[in-house]
């Protein structure tokens, strides 16, 4: 798959080094594609890119000495007795050469997890005065990177010139990993493979919306993404395996803290730590109503943050002892019972998302200006809302109904302003559908929708 988008990760890595001994941190899930805007970064910028694995502090080194040797000849000649050593050797070396790097260091994680002192080490370094090297790390282990680089007692906090995770891609660039694909087909690849590149190159030879992908990548045990979540839990650092339950129940349908704890036959209380983790993680958000405090944790709901992972709880997760003995059919089945319901749930979700933007596109809406985060609204047994926004540049409210299917009406105006609590200022109905409408200026369609997410 070609490599896509990722100008402002790069303007950012750019940023960094442009300054005198510049430091970048950057972070992000497994899957999402550190590596490859690291390593394509590194190819343009004369730059040493190494990755970390789980082998001891010894191999470690060696393993970092022979990537140095590729730019500096004669460095993996030696056994460097600890990292002060080579890192004293690299300042040397480093300076007889003319080379100001980026040194990058892929899956830091790795290295603390196997010499905790490693940190003190990098902060004695980023502060010395005769380093000349520019240094870029990276980790998957979320809590790791925190607590190495991002939290305010962290051994490297506050030397980096530029630190920022690494979020899945745009949904509106599907269309280059699929371009014969509908947008109808594209919003139905999102609901299975989200944001995430790697999940893309792997669906790629089996287009858009394809069954066959599902079953051959996911559904079928010896498929390469059948035990993703668990992979994605053992890789943090520590493993967050312990975090698997709340993922299930979440992903199952319990949304409130309370129903999340009477599935787990836990006290409500004891959850705070364990959902913010995962919050930290990117696995799971927590999405409060339009006009409510999103401070106060009253009305929040928990969902899972990730198209793929909420498929893979919703179909695979209830469904392993039945997939790992059925016949394709079998497992198809599985998948279409399902399918519609994931789909609907992710064009809602697209919908909201490009809410911010579709003044740019709908020309309808860019007579109202840019419209703020597109959010949902409840309360009680009022109906749901799925998409209010309040306008940027002038009173008024955006609100939309997201129809995958066409069944179903839509909701009366002067309803919506008592509902929402704002029945004086001007409501603007839209309605979300995938296919276009060209006789409706009101209606938004999927190819907008992707447009605004590009």
């Amino acid at each position: 798959m070609n490599f896509i988008d990722r100008h402002d990760e790069i303007q950012c890595l750019d940023d960094a080094m442009s300054r005198p001994r510049g430091f970048g941190v950057l972070w992000g899930r497994r899957r999402v594609g550190k590596t490859r805007l690291l390593t394509e970064w590194c190819q343009h910028n004369d730059g040493v890119y190494a990755v970390a694995d789980q082998s001891g502090p010894v191999l470690q080194r060696r393993y970092l000495a022979s990537a140095l040797a590729l730019r500096l000849p004669g460095f993996d000649e030696v056994e460097y007795p600890d990292w002060r050593a080579l890192l004293r050797r690299l300042d040397r070396d480093a300076g007889s050469h003319g080379w100001r790097g980026p040194l990058i260091v892929d899956e830091l994680p790795y290295l603390v997890a196997a010499e905790p002192e490693i940190l003190a080490v990098l902060q004695n370094w980023l502060d010395s005065p005769s380093r000349q090297v520019g240094l870029v790390v990276c980790g998957s282990s979320m809590r790791m990177m925190h607590r190495a680089v991002l939290d305010s007692g962290a051994p490297l906090y506050g030397r980096a010139s530029e630190a920022f995770g690494v979020q899945p891609l745009r949904p509106g660039f599907l269309a280059e990993v699929f371009p014969r694909a509908t947008a109808r087909e594209l919003v139905s690849a999102y609901a299975v493979w989200g944001g995430m590149p790697r999940y893309w190159e792997l669906a790629e030879p089996f287009g858009a919306a394809s069954s066959e992908a599902v079953d051959a990548l996911v559904l079928d045990p010896r498929g390469p993404l059948h035990r993703e979540p668990d992979r994605l839990l053992q890789a943090e650092t520590p493993s967050a395996t312990a975090l698997r339950p709340l993922l299930d129940v979440i992903g199952n349908g319990a949304h409130r803290v309370s129903e999340i704890a009477g599935r787990l036959g836990r006290q409500a209380s004891s959850l705070a730590g364990p959902l913010a983790t995962l919050g930290e993680m990117g696995l799971i958000r927590r999405e409060t109503p339009f006009g409510s405090d999103p401070k106060s944790g009253k009305r929040s709901l928990y969902q899972i943050a990730d198209p793929f992972l909420r498929f893979w709880f919703r179909v695979v997760a209830p469904n392993r002892s039945l997939l790992a003995a059925a016949p394709r059919e079998t497992r198809l089945e599985i998948w279409q019972r399902h399918r519609a319901q994931l789909e609907a749930h992710a064009w809602e979700e697209l919908c909201r998302m490009a809410v911010p933007n579709l003044h740019r596109v709908v020309p309808a809406i860019a007579t109202l200006g840019p419209l703020g985060e597109g959010q949902r609204y409840w309360r009680g047994n009022d109906p749901e809302l799925d998409i209010v926004a309040r306008s940027v540049t002038r009173p008024g409210n955006l609100v939309g109904e997201a129809k995958w299917s066409t069944a179903g009406g839509r909701p009366s105006v002067p309803r919506l302003g008592t509902l929402i609590g704002d029945v004086d200022t001007p409501i603007w109905s839209f309605l979300f559908t995938p296919d276009p409408s060209p006789e409706s200026t009101d209606v938004v369609d999927a190819e907008m929708v992707l447009q605004a997410l590009r």
